[in-house]
């Protein structure tokens, strides 16, 4: 091989080898670029969630204080040496006892405090008899830890016990830490009281920081969930009639039926009232734990009528639902029968909106119903005219030209006397049918205008028709899908008619709510900027009973 192709071999070696480093340093870039811009990201959400809760912001800084503020006995010297040694403990209960709100770190400090001092207790049994065993004290300190461990670990199953599964995982890692800090120093009192102190002295620090500084109470969080149950379920269930009646398009609300994350409002107002069961029964346990306070300054405060009045809104929202599922449904009334009940159906959506805005309204305010006594007259109203324009229009909503009417039956025609119920009218809207003869031809294809023949929805079309011999006669198939059309109006307006009947579930739970929890009557005036300290001080008083 000549000198001139060793070196065009090796030139072109070096090119690959410089390819290669380049495209590895281009995927490097390309790589720290993109983590760059999730840092970024990441950065950016982080302070949106601050700017939309500022609590979030609070309770970082409540933390970092009592952190802080604990920290300090790392510098202590005198009179206790160990004090700073062990300092570390009141650290660990700073960080796993403080919480959110103050409910949740109560019943955190609950279940610190119960396994602390339980396991401290029995660390003192068994540090006796380890002690009293001489030799056997190794052995003595094993036993314990096989003991503790297995009665611990099978308790905690029990489903009574699922509140303090944190309370037993405290308990068996103290009482092993406490045992074995004994035996390694030889002296099991001075090692069980210092720990127990110092785990008190952080359990303190997070009570008075969290309560002292700008307290956030799970009691304020649930009470604003449910009066925003009522609000999202009374715009949900006029977006499902308003939608209903505008007779949408059906291609676009599927893809939004099957897009879970979609910005539909009444789809997402329900949702929100269903899905928040799991969070009010979490507030509920948090709140059942705060000490009196604000708003809620009763003992014993009625937390739990809260999430009654909650779940039968969300027995109401089941019905929003299934109106939602009529919009989605596959079977569609026709426009121009939708716009028969028209005037009804926005009545009663109105009316059932405007009940559950009052009460949501009533709830955030604390007050009771005062003038608003029959809240459901008016809704029940519409209810009645919406029953009343169905049964005069029920023709609409059945295949009246299949109806015997006027007509006697075979087995009746030999009777000399048949009974008056087969002679008279059959129903009520009998008087309003216009019967004809099925329709059998038309004389011109153009007799129904092109938007009716072409499908308003996917299934079934309002008027279906197929051509036989040159003639368009309706198909059998038609009928029933047309009469099956027709009966999902009657099923919309009927589950609105459901929805009323619900609502008087909702008022009596707001009344049994506003007489435990003692909501002021707002008809009663009372003149809060007038009378002296004597007066004010009276009614405070009488507030707190």
């Amino acid at each position: 091989m000549s000198k001139t192709s060793l070196l065009s071999l090796g030139s072109m070696g070096s090119i690959e080898e410089d390819t290669s480093s380049c495209s590895c340093l281009a995927s490097v870039c390309n790589g720290f670029t993109q983590r760059w811009r999730d840092s970024c990201d990441f950065a950016r959400k982080a302070l949106e969630m601050g700017r939309k809760d500022p609590r979030k912001v609070v309770y970082a800084l409540k933390m970092g204080f009592a952190l802080a503020l604990v920290s300090l006995l790392i510098l202590w010297e005198m009179p206790i040496e160990d004090v700073s040694q062990y300092s570390i403990w009141a650290i660990l209960t700073v960080i796993v006892m403080f919480e959110f709100s103050i409910g949740a770190t109560f019943i955190k400090g609950f279940n610190r405090g119960l396994g602390t001092f339980s396991a401290g207790t029995l660390a003192f049994l068994f540090a006796g008899l380890s002690i009293l065993a001489g030799p056997w004290e190794k052995i003595v300190i094993v036993i314990s830890f096989f003991i503790t461990g297995c009665c611990a670990s099978y308790l905690r199953l029990y489903p009574t016990m699922a509140p303090y599964d944190y309370g037993f995982r405290v308990f068996v890692l103290t009482f092993c830490i406490l045992m074995v800090a004994g035996n390694r120093n030889g002296g099991y009192v001075l090692a069980i009281l210092t720990r127990l102190v110092l785990i008190a002295l952080g359990a303190c620090t997070c009570f008075v920081v969290n309560i002292c500084v700008y307290p956030i109470w799970s009691g304020d969080d649930l009470h604003r969930l449910v009066v925003n149950n009522f609000r999202e379920l009374a715009s949900s269930l006029e977006g499902c009639v308003n939608g209903y009646l505008r007779s949408a398009n059906y291609e676009r609300m599927s893809s939004r039926f099957m897009d879970p994350a979609s910005s539909d409002q009444m789809y997402l107002g329900y949702k929100s009232v269903i899905e928040s069961a799991s969070r009010e029964q979490t507030l509920l346990g948090f709140a059942l734990w705060e000490p009196p306070h604000g708003r809620y300054r009763k003992l014993h405060y009625p937390w739990r009528t809260y999430v009654k009045a909650s779940n039968a809104v969300r027995h109401c929202a089941y019905t929003v639902m299934a109106l939602h599922g009529c919009i989605m449904s596959e079977i569609q009334a026709p426009p121009e029968k939708r716009r028969v009940f028209r005037e009804e159906l926005q009545q009663v959506s109105s009316e059932g909106a405007r009940v559950l805005r009052e009460l949501g309204s009533k709830i955030d305010k604390m007050e009771q119903l005062g003038r608003f006594k029959n809240i459901l007259e008016q809704v029940h109203e519409a209810a009645e005219q919406l029953q009343k324009k169905i049964d005069h229009k029920s023709f609409l909503l059945v295949n009246s030209e299949s109806w015997e009417v006027g007509s006697r039956r075979k087995d009746l025609e030999e009777l000399d006397d048949p009974p008056l119920q087969h002679l008279g009218l059959k129903c009520l809207s009998e008087t309003s049918i216009y019967v004809q003869k099925p329709l059998t031809r038309l004389p011109d294809k153009d007799f129904l205008p092109k938007q009716n023949v072409r499908r308003l929805v996917p299934w079934p079309s309002s008027f279906c028709l197929v051509e036989s011999d040159g003639v368009l006669v309706r198909d059998d198939e038609a009928k029933t899908y047309e009469s099956a059309s027709a009966l999902s109006l009657a099923t919309f307006a009927s589950l609105l008619i459901e929805f009323v009947a619900r609502l008087q579930i909702v008022v009596d739970c707001f009344e049994e709510l506003s007489e435990e929890a003692g909501f002021i009557d707002p008809d009663v005036v009372v003149l809060t900027e007038c009378g002296g300290l004597w007066t004010r001080l009276v009614r405070s008083l009488r507030f707190k009973k």
